[in-house]
């Protein structure tokens, strides 16, 4: 035992230690390493209780988790399933390669799903549930580098034909498929976007956390359903990949697998060539409340390890750094003989019976799927906490010299002919040479009615379907309000003054009081409700919390105190946009993955939203979700005091450059109503893919009746709402276009031209200058491509030009590209004023006398367009300086 005399060299008192290991391995021997375990956490604790500092080690030995003789039997036909996972290989691989031998230079990846395919295929064979019979069905977040594979067991099940996977990344004709996991391209097919690597684990801890969520308010049933997450080691750098691990140890998402293909390599290179990434990991998820399965070493490892006594070769393995595993399965089995084996004498005398070409197949844990099976069996069987497999396997497995295990790997999207043969002959596919010549690799199917494709259906049968499958619509009916419920907000409110947010929280109190809708309303906040003012919810429905409320709050005496509950419908997530926006996704899919309608409002400073989040943003579209965003305290000056990091003066360019997000930006509270009045029927009702974001505000002022006909031009982006009437004879006239607290100011700047200038002013408000520039795109597009039709007009010109002539001025809280988006539709001089430049703290009227978007600067701006109209002259302008104070000389925002 020479790893006891290395303990015993520099040990105070050798003999009591000898006899205390002498006595253990007896314990081992006689009860089993399980009963050392227990009395070793005994000793610990008694020691603890002592006063002892015992440090607390968060990684384990470097060997399987789940010892031999722990591993349950795989059922089924093993060696049929090996058939099926090499010619889904196969299949993978020329979808690939295929797609690179055509022109276009077309991309894709095959080493991803060479190292994972055996984690993917007994998950499949064994483990994922479909939605058919009682089942909800499993979730699977599938690492989108390894789709090929996912579209490879696909065509053998016949769920894709031959013509789609031969089109791999062609999909403009709509013969093709996606590159990547996406459900707006697929959407029967994929269930989650996940090749923005860092989204998917995000993702799927809050779709797990939202099922239990359902399951304790009543709206879902209680099942065993999972979700499964695949992703790669290198991509647990992403910050997504791992910051909410914690949320989900904390609340005991057993629902939930992470499965971790650590197969040592990144895009470039090692991910830890000087360490090791499994122990790592296992260190974070340890820490975090997981239950950890490491699976590393495969089946003919057994017998080594068996030998092991004196734990040489597992001190070995411990001591091998991650580099150094790349080198041995990349160099194959002579260079593991002398580099790794001969470190050591006892670990060289292990293997000298075996010839190179046996070492080289000492096989990884997550390519034996009877390793990989025991892994998951655990999972399933794991309660109150989620589960993460750590499988270690080797990246572009069955390569060969192609690029197994070689730093350029991942970038692998070409093989020689000579390495095509190679993988052919490696998984014993029955293609034959004359079929690969002149560079040719045909797909292989071994027939509708071969033992391998009704072995794959029969498992799918009784694991409850196909996946990955998708529900497009949910199958309930669900009526939402209509506008006149809405009532008092549409309403002039005299002289009572509120905010734009205020009427949405008073809004949403309306929606929660609704039967229909009000149970499926999921009001998001990330640690901001009292700053919108949503507080009293918290006694009103309750904040979620797996656990009740264990704690009597500090504020139990006021009438809105902090209020959690089993059955809380707030979902209060603490800081963190990410995590809350993720939340919100798990409900905006609901309808998908639940087949539940949910109706989320997340609500958050604008600036922390699509600026910060964005990447999930696109996510949500492509996964079509369907909710509301609210963008709290926008605008650049209406934060007032809050400065350079808090003023939003471009959300609206981010939010209007996703498809199906419609943007908003109100002014009154008759336009709030409306617009979420039409969201709700739209996505609730109407059952369309599309997501809504507001903009709100909390400067307080009165709000007028919403004029009568105009909800339909608040949905589309503008409506008149101060009528000048008609032009009189030698009247100048301008037309102000404006949109949330702005819009104000523009009328403000109406009274200003009036009085000062005999100017008189229409004044329209345009809650979605993103709306307005989309409709002109669609119909200068349909006049471009229909000459000979008659012209259509688009909204925003057939609005400006229904009113008398003069000059447009265009004023918001944002930047002037956001006004700026429609200048082509707008036939007049057009003169945009915006926040361009970085915000600051001050007042509002300080903010806006900066920016140059006050009404003093509208006014001038007017004036100005009229000038250069020949309506009015230069000597004009300058008296509007003059009079308005304006600083000529004073730096120009954008710099400043």
């Amino acid at each position: 035992m020479n790893w006891l005399n290395d303990v015993l060299a520099n040990d105070p008192n050798p003999n009591e230690t000898r006899e205390w290991i002498e006595s253990l391995k007896a314990v081992i021997d006689n009860g089993g390493p399980e009963r050392a375990h227990q009395l070793l956490e005994d000793m610990v604790e008694l020691t603890r209780r002592a006063g002892a500092h015992l440090p607390f080690s968060p990684t384990t030995e470097y060997v399987n988790t789940i010892p031999t003789h722990l591993e349950p039997k795989m059922p089924g036909d093993a060696t049929l399933e090996w058939k099926i996972r090499s010619i889904i290989r196969w299949n993978a691989m020329a979808m690939v390669v295929r797609a690179n031998r055509k022109p276009g230079d077309l991309g894709g990846h095959i080493a991803s799903f060479a190292s994972s395919a055996t984690l993917y295929d007994v998950g499949f064979n064994h483990f994922f549930r479909g939605p058919d019979g009682d089942h909800p069905g499993d979730l699977i977040a599938t690492q989108g580098h390894s789709s090929p594979g996912i579209y490879a067991r696909a065509f053998l099940e016949g769920r894709i034909n031959e013509s789609q996977i031969d089109h791999f990344r062609m999909e403009v004709d709509g013969r093709g498929i996606s590159s990547y996991p996406h459900p707006w391209l697929m959407p029967d097919f994929w269930q989650i976007p996940t090749v923005s690597m860092g989204l998917g684990p995000i993702a799927a801890i809050y779709q797990a956390r939202n099922w239990k969520y359902l399951e304790s308010r009543g709206l879902m049933p209680k099942s065993d359903r999972k979700v499964w997450c695949f992703l790669g080691d290198g991509e647990t750098d992403e910050p997504e990949s791992l910051g909410a691990l914690s949320i989900a140890g904390r609340e005991g998402l057993d629902n939930l697998c992470f499965v971790i293909n650590c197969n040592l390599q990144r895009l470039d290179g090692p991910v830890r060539g000087n360490g090791k990434i499994i122990q790592e990991l296992e260190s974070v998820f340890r820490g975090a409340g997981w239950n950890v399965v490491k699976t590393i070493w495969g089946s003919y490892w057994d017998p080594l390890l068996a030998k092991d006594h004196q734990g040489i070769l597992k001190k070995l393995m411990m001591e091998t750094v991650d580099g150094e595993y790349q080198n041995c399965k990349a160099f194959g089995g002579a260079y593991t003989r002398e580099n790794f084996f001969g470190k050591y004498e006892e670990t060289a005398a292990m293997v000298a019976s075996l010839s190179d070409d046996d070492i080289w197949r000492l096989n990884r844990g997550g390519h034996d799927p009877h390793k990989v099976y025991a892994a998951y069996d655990n999972a399933m069987q794991t309660k109150g906490m989620p589960t993460v497999i750590l499988a270690k396997t080797v990246k572009g497995y069955g390569l060969g010299s192609a690029g197994e295990a070689l730093n350029p790997t991942h970038n692998t999207k070409k093989l020689d002919d000579e390495a095509v043969r190679a993988f052919r002959d490696r998984f014993k596919i029955p293609v034959d040479d004359e079929q690969l010549k002149d560079g040719n690799i045909p797909f292989y199917h071994p027939g509708e009615k071969s033992e391998e494709v009704q072995y794959m259906r029969e498992r799918r049968n009784a694991l409850g379907g196909f996946l990955p499958q998708r529900r497009r619509k949910a199958d309930e009916k669900i009526a939402t309000p209509r506008l006149d419920v809405f009532e008092r907000l549409t309403k002039s409110t005299g002289e009572r003054e509120m905010s734009t947010t205020m009427a949405f929280v008073q809004s949403l109190n309306i929606i929660l009081r609704d039967k229909q809708v009000g149970p499926r309303a999921v009001p998001i906040v990330c640690d901001e409700a009292r700053t919108f003012g949503m507080e009293g919810l918290f006694r009103q429905i309750g904040i979620y919390a797996p656990e009740g409320q264990k704690y009597k709050p500090v504020d139990r005496d006021q009438l809105m105190y902090y209020r959690e509950d089993t059955t809380g419908q707030v979902l209060q997530e603490g800081i963190t946009e990410a995590g809350a926006f993720a939340s919100w996704m798990a409900c905006a899919t609901s309808y998908s993955t639940n087949n539940l309608q949910l109706l989320p409002f997340y609500i958050y400073y604008s600036m922390f939203g699509f600026q910060r989040v964005g990447d999930a943003a696109w996510q949500a579209a492509d996964m079509r979700a369907r909710g509301f965003l609210l963008g709290g305290t926008a605008g650049r000056t209406t934060l007032n005091g809050e400065g350079l990091q808090h003023e939003d003066g471009h959300s609206h360019l981010l939010s209007g450059a996703i498809p199906n997000c419609r943007s908003y930006d109100p002014t009154f509270a008759g336009e709030v109503a409306v617009i979420l009045q039409h969201g709700m029927q739209r996505m609730i009702e109407e059952q369309v893919d599309e997501y809504y974001y507001l903009t709100l505000m909390n400067e307080n002022y009165p709000h007028p009746e919403l004029p009568e006909g105009a909800a339909e031009g608040v949905i589309k982006g503008m409506y008149l709402l101060k009528d000048a009437g008609k032009a009189k004879k030698g009247e100048l006239r301008v037309q102000l276009m404006g949109s949330g607290t702005i819009l104000r100011e523009a009328l403000a700047a109406a009274e200003l031209l009036d009085k000062d200038f005999g100017v008189t002013a229409d004044v329209w408000s345009c809650p979605s200058f993103t709306e307005l520039r989309r409709d002109g795109y669609d119909v200068e597009r349909w006049n471009r491509l229909h000459p000979e039709s008659k012209p259509r007009t688009a909204y925003v010109t057939e609005c400006i030009e229904s009113r008398p002539a003069g000059p447009v001025i265009a004023a918001t809280d944002y930047v002037r590209n956001f006004t700026d988006q429609v200048r082509a539709f707008i036939p007049r001089t057009y003169t945009v004023l915006g926040t361009d430049g970085f915000g600051r703290s001050d007042t509002r009227a300080n903010l806006r006398r900066h920016f140059e978007v006050d009404r003093y600067y509208i006014a001038h701006a007017a004036i100005d367009a009229l000038a250069k109209d020949g309506k009015m002259t230069a000597k004009d302008a300058a008296r509007a300086i003059k009079l308005y104070k304006l600083d000529q000389d004073k730096p120009n925002p954008i710099g400043v």
